[in-house]
């Protein structure tokens, strides 16, 4: 062995001696939010892979840019086979790193997939309790609606063809969001169906939920929806642990917090389409769980 080789070689023996695992991270999926796709999230596969190192950095190329209007139970089924071609292949677990829309998907394949393997899963600025506000999100989807006014557009069976109007939540509109919206009603639990003891048991199979948010995201709203807040008929917010579905444990969410497996994590000054590449997030909210 010549003496320029000795070095990396004696690294790796230290290394394996004092029980250091290389490359031994768990992959990663991401799942991209409404008018995006893996383009927008370069950066942050980059800050994974520099802090560590090695790691398997997936975001899955389905439903980009006008396509993630699609309807949300339909991008559903599509998005668990290639989670689940990723998961097969990682027999220690993966982590599921979702953002914005991307994050309500993510919460649909845990859910419904028995006995997947996910170990961590974050939601980045998701809107977990719904969205009802005006924003220039809304405008690019109904041009010149009013918050007040696009219950007529969503709370019916063409509307819930559109993936917006699967997580628009009016408070105002309480009977008609439960009854006439097919999705985030369901997944909440706050409409009663044959399967909410078995998605119940799967979304629990996970290690760890972190939720990310912030006052200044100007997307979300109210932006504690992604920490499961959400508005009374008043629009006063009402944070996660006074929720119905919280209190009443619909989807485990209240189980998750008494084991100590929620994690929320609240960064002031953030705008939304920055959630993904800002490098003082990721360190501070989720680094530590990746590993």
């Amino acid at each position: 062995m010549s003496a320029g080789s000795r070095g990396p070689m004696l690294l790796l023996l230290l290394l394996v001696v004092a029980g250091v695992c290389v490359d031994s991270y768990k992959p990663v999926i991401i799942v991209h939010g409404i008018f995006d796709g893996p383009q927008q999230f370069q950066n942050l596969s980059r800050f994974i892979k520099k802090v560590h190192p090695g790691t398997e950095v997936t975001v899955i190329d389905l439903y980009d840019d006008l396509l993630s209007l699609q309807p949300l139970w339909k991008q559903v089924p599509d998005f668990r086979q290639s989670f689940n071609s990723i998961m097969k292949n990682a027999p220690d677990g993966v982590h599921l790193l979702c953002f914005s829309q991307g994050g309500l998907i993510c919460r649909a394949l845990l859910s419904t997939t028995p006995n997947h393997n996910v170990h961590t899963f974050i939601s980045l600025s998701s809107p977990l309790a719904g969205q009802y506000g005006d924003t220039d999100y809304l405008q690019k989807v109904f041009h010149k609606t009013l918050k007040k006014n696009v219950h007529f557009i969503c709370y019916n069976k063409f509307g819930q063809k559109v993936s917006i109007c699967d997580y628009w939540n009016d408070p105002h509109q309480r009977l008609s969001y439960l009854r006439n919206n097919i999705f985030l009603p369901l997944l909440n639990g706050e409409r009663p169906h044959s399967d909410m003891t078995a998605w119940r048991e799967n979304f629990l199979q996970i290690e760890k939920l972190v939720l990310i948010g912030g006052p200044d995201d100007g997307v979300i709203t109210p932006w504690q929806s992604s920490h499961f807040g959400f508005y009374d008929s008043s629009e006063n917010v009402v944070e996660m642990q006074k929720q119905e579905f919280y209190l009443n444990d619909a989807f485990g969410l209240k189980t998750l917090d008494q084991r100590g497996d929620l994690v929320t994590c609240v960064h002031s000054g953030v705008k939304h389409t920055t959630w993904h590449s800002n490098f003082t997030v990721f360190r501070n909210c989720m680094e530590k769980w990746l590993t």
